[in-house]
């Protein structure tokens, strides 16, 4: 994973070339205040401040930079200008760095696992906010964890990797880890293992846990789909909706980065991460459209579609979240295509019964530049998942209310007095923006840590992180 730490630097006056930054309206007052060399130089590019666009201009011996963007404190801002200025060191001019010093370090954002990418040097942008500097690269570092882990091919990521990741996590700051897997998996988590159990021995199923903070802060649980790749089973999806099926575990990449954000700002919680890790694929081994699933909470989930796999898994994730009594369930999925279809890929959907927490999200993701948009838990449309057989249906027929019945099937496995969310995220930029280059990318993280914090803050209080260790794990791979 890149360092964004060198790319944003205390000022403390060293050299370093001027960013002014006009917003619209303001390109008119800043020219008539420029020698006659620099309006001839915005004449001949045609420069005029449109929002992305860049002029160089002489400044002493070196060069300054004059950029229009639509909102100078947006954080994607510098995106832009990180991704195509020249190395070298950058102050900006009449203002310090606040909310866009996220979109300096995203924009400088690259995946280079697979192929070599072209080194453009550092741009280093100085700040005067030492305090807010952490945060922001914390928050930069989580986000580009999470585009790593999306990005990364489903032969090099799978369920043993996924434990790794939240492996070291755990190391990182002196939490407890447990997985379960095996006989145990089958035992106590049988619907992540029904959906996982076709898979080879190196990619069988487990369900990895995290506990982390001194046990009587408020307990908090974060529970990421980690689906590592969706064949859709025996309901086999076309070559064209298997081609991005790497980044089903996206919802897991969203709960590990969220995990170390709220573990780094040692947040007076008691944490509790939970990732159903699988992989859906193809053998004779494979559950089957018609088989009725047990499940960890004892009721009965008669299969209709083996590709409705997620809300499966996370049936089982919850319902082990909701034995330690939280006060909150956040889970982030990738859920369903009807999600897309809903709102398309930048919003993804939340589901609340809470209003307060629901209030909270909705603000935390507009003060971000990081939004969700509220669906309803539609009470009238929970008999779309009566069984004939079983206790319910995890797809009912028709399609209709795709995303809506899925968080439906997800709140049977939630304790009624604790407040949850679900975001259905995309975790995937179809097309490049400033910043935000297509491929893997994070939706709604930064809302969900914001919310925490605003939520948390106030707790007074030493967090006392638990032990690192390693519960002892039962494994039966075939």
């Amino acid at each position: 994973m890149m360092d964004f730490s060198s790319l944003l630097q205390p000022d403390r006056g060293q050299p370093a070339r001027s960013v002014t930054l006009l917003a619209p309206g303001g390109f008119d007052a800043w020219l008539t205040r420029q020698p006659a060399t620099v309006r001839a130089l915005a004449s001949a590019q045609a420069f005029t401040a449109r929002p992305n666009s860049v002029l160089l201009f002489p400044d002493g011996d070196d060069i300054g930079v004059v950029a229009g963007v639509t909102d100078p404190a947006s954080p994607w801002a510098l995106a832009k200008l990180a991704e195509t200025l020249p190395e070298g060191s950058y102050r900006l001019d009449g203002a310090d760095v606040g909310a866009n010093a996220l979109g300096w370090l995203l924009g400088q954002y690259r995946f280079t696992r697979y192929r070599k990418v072209e080194n453009a040097g550092a741009r280093v942008l100085l700040t005067r906010d030492v305090g807010h500097r952490e945060e922001v690269i914390r928050i930069a570092n989580a986000t580009a964890q999470v585009r790593d882990l999306v990005n990364t091919g489903a032969g090099d990521l799978g369920p043993a990797e996924l434990e790794a990741e939240a492996t070291a996590l755990a190391r990182a700051h002196q939490a407890e880890i447990r997985v379960t897997a095996g006989d145990m998996l089958a035992r106590d988590y049988p619907m992540v293992h029904a959906v996982g159990q076709a898979a080879t021995r190196e990619r069988a199923p487990r369900l990895i846990e995290l506990h982390w903070g001194n046990p009587a802060h408020p307990r908090i649980a974060i529970v990421g789909k980690g689906v590592c790749f969706d064949t859709g089973g025996l309901d086999i999806k076309p070559s064209a909706g298997m081609r991005l099926m790497k980044k089903d575990m996206g919802g897991a990449a969203h709960a590990l980065a969220l995990a170390g954000l709220v573990m780094a700002a040692k947040l007076p919680v008691r944490l509790h991460l939970l990732i159903p890790a699988v992989e859906n694929a193809v053998s004779a081994a494979s559950f089957r459209p018609g088989d009725v699933l047990k499940t960890r909470k004892g009721l009965t989930v008669e299969n209709t579609n083996t590709d409705a796999e997620g809300r499966l898994i996370l049936g089982d994730a919850l319902t082990r979240a909701g034995e330690e009594k939280p006060e909150l369930i956040l889970d982030f999925a990738t859920l369903t295509g009807a999600a897309r279809v809903a709102l398309g890929p930048d919003l993804p959907p939340l589901f609340t019964d809470d209003e307060a927490l629901a209030e909270a999200l909705l603000a935390a993701g507009v003060a971000e530049e990081d939004p969700v948009w509220r669906l309803p838990l539609w009470d009238g449309y929970d008999e779309m998942l009566k069984s004939d057989i079983a206790d319910m249906v995890n797809a009912p027929d028709g399609g209709f209310a795709g995303a809506i019945t899925a968080a439906l099937f997800l709140r049977r496995f939630v304790p009624k007095d604790t407040a949850w969310a679900h975001l259905d995220v995309f975790a995937w930029r179809p097309s490049a923006k400033p910043g935000r280059p297509k491929g893997g990318d994070a939706y709604a993280l930064r809302a969900a840590y914001r919310m925490l914090k605003g939520r948390y803050s106030g707790t007074r209080g030493e967090v006392r992180s638990v032990r690192f260790g390693f519960a002892q794990r039962e494994r039966r791979l075939r």
